[in-house]
């Protein structure tokens, strides 16, 4: 065992120096470090170990599910070529070296998905994605260097802020980009000719797991029947199979549980009557019916805590069936929600 090893500490150190690195790889790539540390003697203990530290790493975020897809894919690799193991030092170094190849093979794949969406997208077009998704971006990036001309809509994903950072990225290369309110997609779908979204995971059934606001957005788009593209990485396919938005693994009982809002009155600004607002830090509950008192509409400010999310009271993601997805472009090609089932049996078995 790596008793000194702290898989967890590993996995965020290589998401803060390493920005580009996705969940899953940098998953993966805390377990590769954690096999060169291992002291294990035992095959049993080995699997153990790795187990167990799989089962850490999932537990040390809220949303789970692209680590979830690293850390299983990671052990079926490593359980797959356990068998028949004649020199159990040998074979872990083995495991290292291919670990490594994977991650250095990882950025690859965003790079194939974006040669193959770069077709999809048309001279003139107007295109709406959602919060930031690197490889999104990239298929952007990569469209406008094929000297495609288009604009895009991006949704400023309040929670998380990724619309901003998407919004600097595709300006800094060069692509006309306007930031829209989360609750604007509706107002601006007729303008829009296509929408694209990124992905936390693709499940069984070719639905999709990814920041909260997707499924909206791809009711809108199939209300007004423009096509909805989802684009992923195949080593986020996940082993699930949800019934409903109820049935993903971050869901819990303290999920959309808005009991009380903080409520902050400005003390310096006036009441209705004149006077000057006294009560500061206040917290009333949503169901109470006693009427605001001491300030008026303009000196009432309600804040949401910053870290609502972390809370536990605002979903993180979000899960869009299958018959809202037209295409999913992926390393593997472009597949229809139906082909991802096939596929996870191939990485699988």
């Amino acid at each position: 065992m790596a008793e000194n090893f702290d898989v967890v500490a590993t996995y965020k150190t290589l998401l803060l120096t390493s920005p580009e690195l996705s969940m899953p790889v940098a998953a993966i790539q805390s377990l590769v470090e954690l096999i060169k540390h291992s002291k294990a003697t035992t095959m049993s203990e080995f699997m153990l170990s790795i187990k167990d530290a799989s089962q850490q790493l999932k537990s040390s975020v809220r949303n789970s599910i692209s680590l979830s897809a690293g850390c299983d894919l990671f052990l079926r690799f490593v359980t797959r070529n356990s068998q028949d193991v004649a020199d159990f030092e040998s074979w872990k170094r083995t495991l290292i070296v291919r670990g490594q190849s994977f991650v250095e093979k990882a950025d690859a794949c965003r790079y194939k998905i974006a040669d193959l969406g770069v077709p999809f997208i048309k001279d003139g077009s107007v295109i709406l994605i959602h919060a930031h998704s690197r490889v999104v971006s990239l298929l952007l990036q990569k469209a406008a260097e094929n000297h495609k001309r288009f604009k895009v809509f991006v949704t400023e994903s309040s929670q998380t802020q990724g619309g901003i950072q998407s919004a600097k990225v595709l300006r800094a290369a060069g692509i006309p980009t306007t930031i829209i309110l989360d609750a604007a997609v509706g107002y601006v779908i007729d303008k829009v000719d296509m929408v694209l979204v990124g992905a936390e995971g693709v499940v069984e059934n070719g639905g999709l797991i990814n920041q909260i606001g997707s499924y909206q957005m791809a009711i809108v788009a199939k209300a007004t029947n423009k096509p909805f593209y989802a684009v992923a990485e195949s080593y986020k396919f996940v082993r699930l199979f949800p019934l409903n938005q109820y049935d993903l693994p971050t869901y819990n009982a303290d999920t959309l549980s808005f009991q009380e809002l903080n409520v902050d009155y400005d003390e310096n600004a006036p009441n209705a009557d004149g006077s000057l607002g006294t009560v500061t830090g206040k917290t009333r509950s949503l169901a109470s019916d006693s009427p605001l008192t001491a300030t008026s509409q303009a000196a009432l400010h309600m804040k949401v805590s910053e870290d609502r999310a972390s809370q536990g009271s605002n979903p993180l993601v979000d899960y869009t069936p299958p018959n809202y997805i037209t295409l999913l472009f992926t390393d593997l090609g472009v597949l229809t929600p139906s082909g991802v089932s096939d596929e996870l049996i191939k990485l699988y078995l």
